[in-house]
C-alpha cells in the first residue's frame, strides 16, 4: 500500500511538472502573438497618421500656404476650410506603449510624422510595404518612423530628417493647375 502511494505521488509530481511546462510554452507563444498583433496595429496607425499629414499638407484652401499641422488634433478637424474637413478619423495611441506618439518636428514648424516610444526589438523584419522598406534594418520599434516627405518644385525631395517610410509626392509643377502659364481662371 505504501509503495502504491509513492507511485501516485511521483505520478502527480510529473503531471504538475508537465502542466507547468505546457503553460510556460503557451505563455511565451501568446506573448509573441500579442507583440505581432501590436506591431501590425503600429504599422496601420502610423500609416494612417502619415497619410493624414500628407493630405493636410497637400490639400490647401485657395490662397493659403502649404503647412504642416501643429498638433495631431488638427488632422481630426481642419479649420482652414469653411466646411468640415477630416484627414483622420481619430488620433490613435501608440499601440506598443498605449500612450502618445513621439512627434517628429517639421523643419519649418509643425508635425512631419510620428514614431513609437517603444525600445523593444521588432519581431517583423521583412515583408514591409514599399513605403516602409527602411524598417527592415530597425534595431528597435522607435526606429519605425512614419514621416511624410515633401517634393520640391524641381522634383527633388526637401531637406528633412532621415525618416524611413515616407510617402511619395508629386511636385506641384506637375499638376495642371500649377504649371507656369496656366490661366488663373483654370485654377
Amino acid at each position: 500500500m505504501r509503495r502504491q502511494r509513492g507511485f501516485t505521488y511521483v505520478g502527480l509530481l510529473l503531471a504538475v511538472a508537465l502542466l507547468g511546462a505546457g503553460l510556460a510554452a503557451t505563455g511565451s507563444l501568446w506573448s509573441v502573438h500579442a507583440q505581432r498583433e501590436r506591431e501590425a496595429e503600429l504599422l496601420f496607425a502610423g500609416d494612417q497618421i502619415r497619410a493624414a499629414i500628407k493630405r493636410y499638407y497637400e490639400e490647401v484652401p485657395l490662397g493659403q500656404q502649404h503647412r504642416f499641422p501643429q498638433r495631431l488634433d488638427e488632422l481630426l478637424l481642419d479649420r482652414r476650410w469653411p466646411t468640415v474637413r477630416r484627414h483622420l478619423r481619430r488620433v490613435y495611441l501608440d499601440p506598443m506603449t498605449g500612450s502618445d506618439w513621439v512627434l517628429v518636428p517639421a523643419p519649418g514648424g509643425g508635425i512631419l510624422g510620428v514614431h513609437s516610444r517603444s525600445t523593444a526589438a521588432p519581431l517583423k523584419r521583412q515583408g514591409f510595404g514599399r513605403l516602409d522598406t527602411a524598417f527592415e534594418d530597425a534595431a528597435q520599434l522607435s526606429d519605425w518612423r512614419f514621416v511624410y516627405r515633401v517634393a520640391q518644385e524641381d522634383g527633388a525631395e526637401a531637406t528633412q530628417p532621415a525618416a524611413p517610410g515616407a510617402l511619395p509626392t508629386v511636385p506641384l509643377s506637375a499638376l495642371p493647375q500649377f504649371r507656369a502659364g496656366t490661366p488663373s481662371s483654370a485654377r
